[in-house]
């Protein structure tokens, strides 16, 4: 007789080797042709709403390992609470405006781009961003995220730009907004005004030089104004030292600023006396080599100082000396040099002097300097040359002048453009603004900041920091592929004209016809009949040339996107660490400004993704990981790991190195739940199923294990700690399944008769595991899971019900599986089979047995052990993996348990392979033991 025939060996048709490339292709496919994301909505239609509305990634390139960690998330949090009991939708979107799209189209078009118009422009940088919308798409789909892909948002189309005026409307409406001359950082490669949020900082030399500015009273009339300081006789100059490393600043120079309660000490250098604070005398003596110098007397910034004039070291004119707060002591001279039109507080403090200045006193916001970063011909000696050029040939000048009193160089931290990576500057220009403190809108956001939950928290601080500090949002960009600024101007008056009635009209008209309706009409044709200047009357008007600043215009997107669907505010924003200053940002801005409050309850970052070693990624150090390819060579599914077994709210690494041993996690879980699936091939859980009560201790312990996994990994799921999920499943398939239940239960499984209450009560076991895992594992494992899903159904007479493991829900926990009193005895019984393996292995290392079936194992307890061990006598051989255990007393003064291996002297049966006195008993059946036999009856 053939025995092996005889046994229930496993078989499922879910392979061992997943061939993810392959087959998740497959599985998209299919998700599409039953509409999977459609079935879950309308599953989905009376239960709570959970929004995790999407921040638009740019719509330029392919997708890279940050997209892939960023959409990852969000597909694990959508799947999480929809299988929690949510309806929630997740509609993707795209940022389609901006200057690297424009940059990049002009840059193809080479020398053409000067015969191509605005709206031709406009028309390809519009092909552009739709060809890579389809190409991201895909990659995302791709990933196996599951969304509203067909109807995608796009900042680009009719509805959103109206939208985005609307909102624009509701600025002006509010009274924040304001066209003005202010400095603004700008970018002189690209030409634009920039936002704090389009800035990053890296190193740059700058130049830096000491300029002496001469006080134009006289030296003798001077010291009747600084009694105490005693002017010697001979001194024919006294100059405020300035420093700065900005020398190109120089020819704006309106005045001089300082500090109206530091010491300034009257330092006399041969001849001329020289005005610096005291407490930095020392490093500006050394610096600019002063040997013979000594201090004649000290006086504190607000005795005397005020109002006097100097002059300018690169223009004619006089600048004042003002004082001012924001002086200090960190190094200079504690003079500095103002140059309103290049830097904010500059522009501040020259403002608060001509508000209360007589016409003749006040000063010029002067920008000499043209959009591409040159000179003008203010500036006769260096026009036409850029300002970062220009500073070699300004610090000779000085030199000449007679006005240089030292120079050098200085590696420091300076704001950059984040699309051309080049150095930035102040620059004075006319902009539209939203103020940060009209309407108490600094204010009101930081106030909305403390209602939203911030995870990490430390983002709280991080955005709060930001909001405190910010300047006011400049609004306009100098581009033309955007969405246009509805403002005009009168011609007559040079009024701005900016109604919140006239910018919903601008808005009806661009929902019907696209923003290119801006660029196609005159402004006649743009303004309702009749409209009037109301300073003049004039009724011919300029339409505004520069468009939004593209972060307003995802910044809306709850305007455009949410509340359309009545699903404001959004349950959650999820973003990389860098949008506390930018989409968080401006969302929180537009939405206080136009509603009150934040458009999120609550915000989630994760961090970037670095190589194995910690290291920035780069194409020039040959170290990025592009998701194609993990995908091309291992599957989406890898990624998805990925992703969930690090702790994404810090930086994550990746390296070939790092996803071979995700793949070797993978391979557990997957060949787990493959061994699950195999001894499941003849269960039906209708019939079959074994009631709690009836199972034996081993199963029950297994089903206590379950009921602790389940509410942890569902905490887990809602407290967003996917990497503790990744690790409580894999140590429950490697340590309670693998290691202990499934390797005890094997004998059971294949050997025990097909329909014995033993065999099925094992199975009921798997079957709820099985089912309980795919569910937990689902928003993760996303294919895997639904792999399973297909096969379990495919076993079950009737199937599961839901036709996809994405349409079921998280599993619930029977309240009978709870066990204390038994999981604590298994704890213990658990660890004597661990030191019974330990004898096992030592007496396999010398020979003494092969397989631990042909053990005898000898245990000798005292007095406790034994009490313990003695209910369970005749199942530690199962428990052990041995043929025989024999259990006595211990000698007195043993504490513990003393293990003994031998071999065992019994006979195999070649059925079961375990060692038994029975075998040969039967003449019919000579080589089974006595359960064999009566499996085989």
């Amino acid at each position: 007789m053939d025995y092996k025939a005889t046994l229930n060996l496993p078989k499922t048709d879910f392979p061992m080797k997943a061939n993810l490339p392959q087959r998740e292709p497959e599985m998209l496919a299919w998700w599409a042709q039953e509409k999977l994301y459609e079935q879950i909505q309308a599953a989905g239609q009376g239960r709570p709403r959970y929004v995790l509305h999407d921040g638009p990634p740019y719509a330029n390139g392919r997708i890279h390992i940050g997209h892939a960690l960023n959409k990852i998330l969000k597909d694990i949090i959508v799947k999480s609470k929809t299988m929690a009991g949510f309806q929630a939708p997740y509609v993707p979107g795209w940022d389609c405006h901006g200057l690297p799209i424009e940059h990049q189209v002009m840059k193809e078009l080479g020398d053409k781009k000067k015969e191509l118009d605005t709206l031709a422009i406009r028309k390809l940088c519009r092909d552009y961003a739709e060809k890579y919308v389809a190409i991201q798409r895909e990659e995302f789909q791709r990933l196996g995220v599951l969304g509203e892909w067909q109807q995608p948002y796009r900042t680009m189309t009719s509805a959103y730009e109206a939208s985005i005026v609307r909102e624009f409307g509701k600025f002006v409406e509010r009274g924040g907004v304001y066209k003005g001359l202010k400095p603004v950082l700008w970018c002189t490669q690209d030409q634009t005004a920039l936002a704090e949020a389009e800035v990053e900082y890296d190193n740059h030399t700058s130049p830096w030089v000491y300029v002496k500015f001469p006080i134009v009273t006289s030296p003798s009339v001077l010291s009747a104004t600084f009694p105490g300081v005693a002017f010697p006789d001979g001194i024919t100059s006294v100059s405020v030292v300035i420093w700065t490393t900005t020398p190109w600043t120089l020819p704006a120079n309106q005045a001089v600023c300082l500090h109206r309660d530091f010491d300034y000490a009257f330092v006399q250098v041969g001849h001329e006396l020289l005005i610096v604070a005291e407490k930095l005398l020392a490093s500006v003596a050394k610096e600019c080599k002063l040997e013979d110098y000594r201090v004649i007397g000290v006086k504190k910034g607000g005795e005397g100082f005020e109002g006097l004039e100097t002059q300018r070291s690169l223009s004619t004119g006089l600048s004042p000396i003002l004082l001012g707060d924001f002086v200090t002591l960190d190094q200079g001279t504690g003079c500095v040099h103002i140059a309103p039109g290049h830097g904010m507080e500059d522009y501040i403090l020259v403002l608060n002097h001509n508000a209360s200045a007589s016409v003749g006193e006040k000063l010029e916001i002067l920008a000499p300097v043209d959009n591409g970063g040159r000179f003008t011909d203010v500036v006769k000696e260096f026009a036409g040359q850029h300002v970062f050029k220009a500073n070699p040939k300004i610090v000779e000048f000085l030199q000449a002048n007679g006005r240089l009193l030292g120079h050098g160089s200085l590696n420091h931290s300076y704001p950059h453009c984040w699309r051309c990576k080049s150095p930035v500057i102040f620059r004075a220009t006319e902009q539209w603004f939203v103020s940060m403190e009209t309407n108490d809108l600094r204010k009101e956001a930081l106030a909305e900041i403390e209602r939203v939950r911030w995870i990490p928290a430390y983002g709280r601080d991080r955005i709060n920091g930001m909001i405190q500090n910010r300047p006011d949002w400049c609004l306009s960009r100098q581009r033309v592929w955007g969405v246009p600024i509805p403002g005009f101007t009168c011609v007559a008056c040079r009024t701005v004209l900016a109604d919140p009635k006239i910018i919903d009209h601008v808005a009806d008209l661009m929902e019907s016809k696209g923003a290119d309706v801006w660029f196609e009409r005159s402004a006649a044709e743009l303004l309702p009949a009749g409209t009037a200047c109301a300073t003049c009357g004039g009724t011919v008007f300029e339409k505004e040339r520069d468009i939004l600043d593209v972060w307003f215009e995802s910044g809306v997107s709850f305007a455009a996107v949410l509340k359309p669907r009545k699903w404001w505010p959004a349950d959650l924003y999820l973003e990389g660490s860098d949008q506390h200053r930018g989409w968080f940002h401006s969302a929180l801005l537009t939405g206080v400004t136009t509603d009150h409050r934040a458009p999120y309850k609550a915000v989630l970052t994760h961090g970037f993704v670095l190589d194995g070693q910690g290291k920035k990624m780069s194409k020039s150090a040959g170290n990025v990981v592009a998701p194609q390819d993990v995908i091309k060579q291992s599957g989406a599914e890898i990624l998805r790991l990925w992703v969930s077994a690090q702790d994404y709210r810090d930086d994550l690494r990746i390296s070939p190195e790092i996803l071979t041993h995700l793949i070797e996690a993978y391979r557990k879980i997957r060949n787990t739940s493959r061994f699950l699936l195999s001894n499941l091939y003849d269960f039906d859980p209708a019939k079959d199923r074994i009631p709690y009560e009836q199972l034996p201790e081993l199963d029950r312990w297994a089903l206590h294990r379950l009921s602790e996994l389940i509410p942890r990994v569902r905490k887990s799921y809602d407290d967003f700690e996917f990497h503790t999920i990744f690790h409580a499943l894999n140590n429950f398939c490697s340590v309670d399944l693998s290691s202990v239940y499934l390797d005890i239960l094997k004998d059971r499984l294949y050997t025990f008769r097909t329909d014995s209450p033993l065999r099925r009560g094992s199975q009921t076991v798997l079957f709820d595991i099985v089912m309980a895992m795919t569910k937990l594992m689902a928003p993760i494992l996303s294919f895997t899971a639904e792999e399973i899903w297909r096969v379990v159904s495919a076993q079950v007479p009737g199937g599961l019900g839901a036709q996809s493991v994405h349409l079921a829900s998280f599993p619930e926990v029977d309240p009978s599986w709870r066990n204390a009193e038994l999981a604590a005895r298994w704890e213990t019984l658990l660890e004597y089979r661990s030191q019974v393996q330990g004898m096992l292995e030592t007496s396999r290392r010398d020979k003494v047995i092969g397989s631990s079936l042909e053990a005898h194992v000898q245990l000798e307890a005292d007095a406790t052990a034994y009490q313990f061990l003695a209910p369970y006598e005749k199942d530690l051989g199962t428990i052990f993996i041995v043929s025989k255990v024999t259990l006595s007393r211990s000698a007195a003064g043993q504490t513990g348990i003393q293990i003994a291996v031998t071999k065992s002297s019994a006979a195999k049966c070649e059925r079961c392979w375990n060692y038994r006195e029975a075998v040969g008993a039967d003449a019919e059946h000579p080589t089974l033991c006595d359960r064999c036999l009566e499996a085989i009856r």
